[in-house]
């Protein structure tokens, strides 16, 4: 296979992904608004922190500040080309990889993604008001799960597929820390003290919520939702698709089938290593933020190492 589509199936099954997660990532922060009391100080910025786009928020809006409103966010993460990590631009860029590719994927996909990118078009604007916000994602997130079970159920297993799978699985495990990271930013402070750790454990639920995960969790965990509960669910559960231990040996599986290349083994595990040996109830003491960030490096450097050993080798 060619390196150049090697890459664009690889980047092609993270824009889909990302997209997915962002519109969820989203319903985060819309459903959290919906849950808490008028009383409660609900706080949006940390959602633009989370997907690592403040520097380019804070250029096109310099005069937003730290209480800047949902509209303004909601269409930055949703809507707004100049944000490359936002829905828009995912689902854009899913679309013009596509068109140099549509040989080596079913003409179904091409109709689902261009159903997408039309529906963005058509109704973007209408999801930023409250009022059609969850079912525009809630149609987002159905579009994107059509795609990636369309590439399931109609690829052939060859090592283009192999390349769909690394990219789903790098970007799936991504969102997820940056989801957690979410629901620990502090998009909610509490008016008494003695309200946090109520209000904080309705966070960790919406996290679980977000990344349909609640359902599994409470089958799984069989306790109440807290915040050390949800980290450990979500970090190491082996069985749930969307954990990032389950992304992880996702991955760990994918590279035997395909060409070797020395060093990426070693990126690999070291994550995973990170992620098998953290201490939930350490990470739920204190900020879990802060440990999300150290895995997003270390998957930037495993991206890193897949793209030189396979793309521009």
């Amino acid at each position: 296979m060619l390196s150049r589509v090697a890459d664009n199936l690889y980047w092609f099954s993270r824009y889909v992904r990302r997209a997915e997660n962002t519109a969820r990532l989203v319903g985060v922060g819309s459903q959290l608004q919906l849950d808490m009391p008028r009383s409660v100080r609900f706080t949006w910025r940390p959602l633009i922190d989370t997907v690592g786009a403040d520097e380019v928020f804070a250029e096109h809006f310099p005069d937003a500040g730290e209480d800047v409103g949902d509209v303004e966010v909601v269409r930055f993460l949703l809507l707004d080309e100049r944000n490359t990590t936002s829905l828009r631009s995912s689902i854009e860029s899913a679309r013009e990889i596509l068109r140099s590719i549509r040989d080596s994927l079913p003409q179904e996909v091409w109709e689902a993604i261009n159903d997408l990118h039309l529906y963005i078009g058509a109704y973007g604007e209408r999801s930023i008001s409250r009022r059609y916000r969850m079912d525009f994602l809630g149609r987002i997130i159905d579009g994107c799960l059509k795609v990636s079970g369309l590439l399931s159920a109609n690829v052939s297993r060859d090592i283009g597929y192999q390349f769909l799978r690394l990219g789903t699985a790098l970007e799936q495990a991504d969102m997820t820390t940056r989801i957690i990271d979410a629901g620990a930013s502090g998009l909610v402070t509490p008016r008494h003290e003695e309200d946090r750790e109520t209000f904080q454990n309705m966070q960790w639920m919406s996290v679980l919520r977000a990344l349909a995960a609640y359902q599994m969790f409470r089958r799984h965990v069989r306790q109440r939702v807290t915040a050390e509960l949800a980290l450990r669910f979500l970090l190491q559960n082996a069985e749930f698709p969307r954990s990032v231990q389950f992304c992880l040996s996702r991955a760990q599986s994918v590279l035997p089938t395909m060409p070797y290349r020395p060093g990426i083994d070693r990126y690999l595990n070291r994550v995973i290593g990170m992620t098998r040996n953290a201490d939930p109830a350490s990470l739920a003491a204190r900020n879990p933020a802060v440990f999300m960030d150290e895995i997003q490096l270390q998957l930037s450097a495993l991206h890193t190492a897949i793209a030189d050993g396979y793309f521009y080798s």
